[in-house]
């Protein structure tokens, strides 16, 4: 019988008061009664417009009607057929503004918890099989992957299930990129991860660790000594950019790529661990997105008493998840927006000499103007409005851009004044032939899913790649 609730099943959680002391997984997944009553809210429409918003073509309504026939296994292989990381894009995948925002039911009502669904058919699987893919034969073909994140993983797999001989280089000394050092535990467990990688073990793929591309090796090197028919650069967008304005260079400033690096990769949040991290009283986060809140919200468990996220624009105009911003809400994190800082103070000692370390910012309220080419209404500053926040530690959340290791080692690979690879028009082959890219390495910081959508269409170009130079 189908659920007419108006409303999505809600998600079990740990108490705001509890989680933001702990760095364990907050949202706890659905029971089974609870997968098999939200499954039921779906239509099953003849034509599934939300697959048309899913960017690894996930047949949605195919795996939720298993859901709600109690065959959840079938459920899983559904998904898995075309989502090679179904365990992780149910937990970070935004399917607000993508799956869910083209769901029927969306219009009047809630939408269907898509994402909620895929999250639980693959715990289901992870938790009742202990069985790992079987590696296929191989096609005699070998192909290079640069990269371990979300697309560089997906491409992998693809190819792997193809028959080619895949290997993985990744910079870091685990794989997983930017979901192992940029996600903290308390949103994706780091052994789901884990778990991930291991399956692509068993097709076969080689995974290098501490291989850091055009400084051990070089893209010339992989094509031209060491036997790779086409080579994938799914490298991300590591380089964090910063305001530039005074007292950046203050000790207790840092980027919030090396802030989530230290505690999630380097597991600074543990006691046993000697990795240095910021703990802090007061902690001011600048910028809005997912990243901010990841930030501010591991301050908080750092347990600094005040952490503020400092916006120039109105939290309307955030592009953090909605998810995200009321679980920090709920959690503590003190909301400043309309705020933009100017400058960050430092200390000084009794006797009036400098400490090198922050001891506050200035900044100044904003008032939204005109859009700008981003479509958002530009911050504008009001004269006379500062005021001094105070605060210990500044962590910048402004967005990151591609590393220029690698294209400044590769001749002929070309990218924009953003440092973003470029591609032809099918989004994943760049200037240099047998090169192919994809994710944050040619859009810039996107989402997870994104990434994945086009590690999948950059296999199925190397693919036609190499059947073509072979014919």
């Amino acid at each position: 019988m189908a659920n007419m609730s108006p409303n999505k099943t809600p998600m079990p959680s740990q108490e705001p008061d509890v989680r933001n002391k702990n760095f364990e997984e907050v949202a706890l997944g659905y029971t089974v009664e609870m997968a098999q009553g939200e499954a039921a809210r779906c239509l099953n429409c003849k034509k599934p417009l939300c697959v048309q918003g899913c960017p690894v073509n996930v047949q949605i309504p195919h795996f939720i009607q298993k859901i709600v026939a109690g065959d959840f296994e079938g459920a899983y292989q559904v998904v898995a057929s075309t989502n090679a990381l179904p365990a992780i894009s149910g937990r970070v995948c935004p399917q607000e503004s993508q799956c869910e925002a083209k769901c029927v039911r969306g219009i009047k009502t809630e939408p269907v918890g898509i994402g909620r669904l895929e999250r639980f058919v693959a715990d289901w699987h992870r938790e009742h099989s202990d069985e790992q893919p079987e590696r296929p034969a191989s096609n005699g073909h070998k192909v290079a992957v640069v990269g371990s994140g979300p697309s560089g993983l997906t491409c992998a797999a693809d190819l792997a299930k193809m028959g080619y001989e895949v290997t993985v280089f990744e910079a870091f000394h685990t794989a997983g990129g930017v979901l192992v050092y940029g996600i903290p535990e308390f949103r994706l467990p780091k052994s789901i991860v884990a778990g991930e990688v291991d399956k692509l073990k068993a097709l076969g793929v080689t995974i290098m660790t501490d291989m850091v591309m055009g400084k051990v090796l070089s893209i010339d090197e992989l094509l031209d000594d060491m036997g790779f028919e086409a080579v994938f650069i799914g490298t991300g967008a590591g380089l964090p950019m910063f305001m530039n304005i005074p007292g950046e260079g203050l000790a207790g400033v840092c980027s919030a790529n090396e802030y989530l690096t230290r505690i999630n990769l380097m597991k600074g949040y543990l006691e046993d661990y000697d990795t240095p991290v910021l703990k802090s009283h007061a902690v001011a986060v600048v910028g809005g997105g997912n990243v901010a809140m990841d930030g501010c919200r591991c301050a908080k468990r750092l347990r600094a008493e005040h952490v503020y996220i400092v916006y120039r624009r109105g939290e309307a105009e955030m592009p953090a998840r909605n998810e995200e911003i009321e679980h920090a809400k709920e959690e503590g994190i003190e909301f400043l927006t309309l705020c933009n800082p100017v400058e960050i103070l430092g200390g000084v000692t009794e006797d009036g000499k400098p400490t090198g370390r922050v001891a506050g910012m200035r900044c100044i309220r904003m008032e939204l103007g005109e859009p700008d080419a981003s479509g958002r209404r530009r911050p504008i500053p009001i004269p006379g409005s500062e005021f001094v926040l105070d605060v210990d530690t500044v962590i910048m959340a402004l967005g990151t851009s591609p590393n220029p290791l690698i294209r400044s080692t590769t001749p002929g690979l070309e990218a924009n004044r953003k440092g973003c690879l470029l591609v032809a028009e099918d989004g994943v082959t760049t200037t240099r032939e047998g090169v192919f890219a994809g994710g944050d390495a040619v859009t810039g910081a996107a989402t997870v899913i994104l990434a994945m959508g086009a590690g999948k269409k950059a296999a199925a170009a190397m693919d036609a790649y190499i059947k073509s130079k072979s014919e």
